[in-house]
């Protein structure tokens, strides 16, 4: 078995178990807000729940990605399995703005009630117990990331750090409502929360829809991609750069001009070590590399032809 191999099966462990803690702090905390949200009868309470079964879900989903991640392409998957993320991802997010509009509409009918939530020390107890039990993940989640790299882990633990913000913000409405005697804060905080949940929903669709659509990767990761290309000195030239995301997975292929004096075996080495070098600096991607004789270009109609040639 090839080092690389065994580097692969660790990190696909690894990345694993993460995803696993990830799915187990989610139900547990799902289970304790059940019971603080009909304690308390809270709005922010309710939209901290609504956050903690979308956690759930999405747990769930990262679960299945980086398992699905280890999964090699097959005779009907060419290009592996990676848009099933993508797919899971648009479903959430129809969960979560259905989620959000029904805490909002509880929020706006509650505006004009003079009643405080119930047992507001519970739900801030309950609230503190989430904020540990979250950064106790997070410390996990982080040093999985700092030995895989994982882009799904990363993900999930950039969501469960604004989970913090989130307790914090139902433990004010709280204190504010049942402690201040401010009538008001609990359905304002809830409403808050429902946009801030809809804001979240519609990055991650738009982002799902990016993988979709095969959007190209960003500019600045385009012209970094292109610089280590360049680099070898038997390249004449690249052109027809085409990138894309497809779950953890990222494809680029391109075409590059190389002397037309060249045996084919020659072009092959180079292309090998092109290869080798795109694939230190961009683990994790595959690459396609068209050799041309140089000053060759193709006719591909509306799209752009990008050319970086050699000095």
């Amino acid at each position: 078995m090839s080092a690389n191999h065994e580097r692969l099966i660790s990190h696909g462990k690894a990345t694993a178990r993460a995803a696993m803690a990830s799915v187990a702090t989610a139900l547990f905390l799902l289970l304790l807000k059940i019971y603080a949200a009909w304690r308390t009868d809270s709005v922010a309470m309710l939209g901290s729940l609504a956050d903690t079964l979308l956690d759930v879900l999405a747990s769930l989903v990262t679960l299945y990605g980086v398992r699905l991640a280890a999964t090699p392409a097959d005779a009907d998957h060419r290009f592996g399995h990676g848009k099933a993320e993508s797919l899971a991802a648009l479903f959430q997010t129809v969960l979560i703005m259905g989620s959000a509009a029904g805490i909002a509409w509880r929020g706006i009918s509650r505006l004009g009630a003079a009643r405080a939530p119930e047992a507001a020390g519970f739900g801030i107890g309950v609230s503190l117990v989430a904020i540990v039990v979250t950064l106790v993940l997070v410390a996990y989640q982080r040093q999985t990331i700092a030995k895989t790299g994982s882009v799904a882990i990363k993900a999930d633990s950039v969501h469960y750090q604004s989970d913090l913000l989130l307790n914090l913000s139902v433990i004010a409405a709280l204190v504010l409502d049942s402690f201040l005697g401010l009538r008001g804060a609990d359905p304002l905080f809830g409403i808050a929360i429902a946009g801030w949940l809809a804001w979240h929903a519609w990055d991650a669709a738009t982002h799902a829809v990016d993988q979709l659509m095969d959007r190209e990767w960003p500019e600045d990761r385009r012209k970094k991609f292109l610089a280590v290309a360049a680099t070898h000195p038997e390249l004449k030239g690249i052109h027809d750069l085409r990138t894309r995301t497809s779950g953890t997975s990222d494809f680029v292929q391109f075409h590059v001009w190389v002397d037309p004096q060249m045996t084919v075996a020659e072009a092959h080495r180079v292309m090998d070590e092109v290869e080798a070098k795109l694939m230190e600096a961009f683990p994790g991607t595959e690459v396609l590399i068209h050799p041309d004789p140089e000053g060759h270009t193709d006719d591909l109609g509306n799209i752009p032809v990008e050319e970086v040639r050699r000095r």
